[in-house]
């Protein structure tokens, strides 16, 4: 399909169902919608600030966990309002274009985010492996290249799987059924022939978590063989209390990714797939500044300070 072809459907509209099909749901589900992404946001955006202001954690590691801090932000406020909106709206119906733009911006957060947690892995790595060498290792320029990496790629990756998805055609008004534009959806309910454009999702999606697993697996083998050898207990206790926060991270993340890969494509599976969906794109992005501001004593430290300073003021 001529991408000048594909141009056509820009006067398509989408309809995203939703959890339309459960009206009770409604107003439940956007209460607790609201206050996961009102937590999202002052989590996300209050770790940043606290990062910033606490020359304590003006470190590598909390130089990624600020990148990812704000990727999960971005990638939240991308999804969350739209679904809000269409709990609360009965006009579901979003543009082609607002749909196509909503899906590029998240495959660029979520691919960003999937690297993002590949590079703190071998942060971890450098600094229980090779603590004496960490400030050197982890010099502020390739802290720069290992952050700029995850973005770049996930702007390569979006824009070479929406430039596929512009070369098809879409008749009309189309029914999407879940609350994001996602890859799969969005081909589903096209007119001409998603073959090709269906294979490179697949196999980039394939490629980001094979390779973001591999760097994540090989990083924590070679930390937990250190650990091991290590000849106090105490030492042992601190490198996995460094790691702990990380991994939890790592497994929600990836654990919900290989679910939603996992889940069986029928009919009965498309409620599944929406709360897992809802989990991958609304909650994880809460999770991750609970994980790890409960977790780490320098950014309860910061926080306790903060609100005493306002309470005083």
């Amino acid at each position: 399909m001529a991408l000048t072809e594909g141009n056509q459907s820009t006067g398509a509209t989408f309809i995203l169902l939703g959890f339309s099909e459960y009206p009770d749901l409604q107003v439940p589900v956007f209460m607790v919608v609201l206050a996961i992404y009102m937590v999202t946001v002052v989590g996300n955006l209050g770790m940043i600030v606290i990062i910033r202001i606490n020359p304590k954690l003006h470190t590598p590691m909390y130089f990624f966990l600020s990148h990812l801090s704000f990727v999960d932000f971005c990638y939240s406020t991308i999804v969350t309002p739209k679904l809000l909106e269409n709990l609360v709206v009965g006009d579901r119906t979003i543009s082609f274009t607002g749909c196509i733009m909503q899906f590029f911006l998240v495959c660029v957060f979520a691919t960003a985010e999937t690297f993002m947690l590949a590079v703190m892995a071998y942060d971890r790595f450098v600094a229980v492996c090779n603590p004496l060498l960490y400030t050197i290792v982890m010099s502020p320029k390739l802290c720069a290249s290992l952050v700029v990496g995850p973005y770049a790629w996930g702007i390569v990756v979006s824009l070479t799987l929406t430039y596929f998805l512009l070369a098809l055609s879409f008749c009309g008004s189309t029914i999407i059924n879940n609350f994001v534009c996602e890859h799969s959806v969005i081909v589903s309910v096209s007119c001409s022939d998603p073959y090709i454009s269906q294979v490179l999702c697949f196999v980039i999606a394939i490629f980001n978590e094979v390779s973001s697993l591999v760097i994540i697996l090989t990083t924590y083998i070679f930390i937990f063989i250190t650990v091991i050898k290590m000849p106090s207990n105490g030492g042992c206790r601190k490198a996995f209390s460094t790691c702990a926060s990380h991994l939890t991270a790592i497994t929600i993340f990836h654990g919900t990714v290989l679910f939603l890969y996992c889940v069986p494509n029928s009919k009965t599976s498309w409620l599944i797939v929406k709360v897992g969906s809802v989990f991958y794109t609304v909650v994880i992005p809460m999770l991750n500044p609970l994980i790890y501001s409960l977790r780490n004593k320098d950014v309860k430290e910061t926080v306790r300070k903060l609100m005493s300073h306002t309470i005083q003021s």
